[in-house]
């Protein structure tokens, strides 16, 4: 990361409650052509760092991403700077601040951070907590889990804001609100009063898929771009009786996860 930091723009991509099998499943079956597009591997299995929105994306801002789902102590792209870090490594970009956003800023890199579910709203204090980590950070109702088309407006709005400064480095982060419930309305015929299901989810899913090919054009013409996707935390509809997340299950803390350096002019 010290060769990419400073010179390459930064794209943070959750997709808010996305779990691994779904993603995987998607993407096997060619039902999500622009990721298959991105990740000819296919999705890394991670470990979440929390279990709902809020817990993660403190980890995540903290510098601590999804852990590798393998044994081993696993090196962060980001760190901030305290003792004793078994996890920084020569790689590691470490700051010297108590956020990785704030250390973005520090180094000359215009921070924004579109929201999306409700720990991004903006109309509590509560709900203000992440976005003000941020320079800039905005939430419409559109960009909301009752809107379906939530991604295609926070699509749109991302690009404005990247053509106001094409010329400035930019950490844009954006979560994805389609994934969360309610997410029935993305699969035609769906009974609304059985409510969601791994089907709905997976429908959300190919909607997102579908919508996000202009942003990382437009970022793709700005500059190279290092790219990180990941699901901040799974959900369970009704796995051993479980559903929802903020609990222990294993389909909850198993999540997919993506990152790659995107060249200038490498996307068609």
């Amino acid at each position: 990361m010290n060769q990419i930091v400073g010179k390459s723009n930064i794209l943070f991509i959750t997709l808010d409650t996305l779990r691994f099998d779904v993603a995987q499943q998607e993407l096997a079956a060619g039902r999500t052509p622009f990721f298959a597009s991105l990740l000819p591997a296919g999705w890394e299995e991670r470990h979440a760092p929390g279990s709902f929105t809020y817990a993660s994306h403190c980890a995540f801002f903290a510098g601590f991403l999804p852990t590798p789902a393998r044994p081993g102590v696993h090196e962060r792209l980001f760190s901030l700077k305290f003792a004793g870090s078994e996890t920084t490594g020569t790689s590691s970009y470490c700051f010297d601040t108590p956020d990785i956003v704030s250390g973005f800023s520090g180094i000359g890199y215009r921070t924004i951070c579109i929201g999306g579910v409700g720990f991004f709203k903006k109309q509590n204090p509560l709900s203000c907590v992440l976005p003000n980590l941020f320079q800039e950070s905005y939430w419409r109702p559109e960009f909301g889990v009752t809107d379906p088309e939530s991604t295609r407006h926070q699509v749109e709005f991302a690009q404005e804001l990247l053509q106001e400064k094409p010329d400035q480095k930019v950490f844009l982060f954006m979560n994805l609100s389609a994934l969360h419930q309610p997410n029935c309305h993305y699969l035609p015929g769906a009974d609304a009063a059985a409510g969601d299901s791994l089907a709905t989810h997976a429908a959300a899913l190919r909607y997102i898929d579908s919508q996000l090919r202009p942003l990382f054009q437009t970022l793709n013409q700005m500059g190279d771009t290092f790219v990180i996707l990941s699901s901040d935390h799974g959900t369970t509809y009704g796995e051993d009786g479980y559903t929802g997340h903020r609990l222990g299950h294993e389909k909850v803390w198993t999540i997919p996860y993506a990152d790659f350096h995107m060249r200038k002019g490498s996307l068609s």
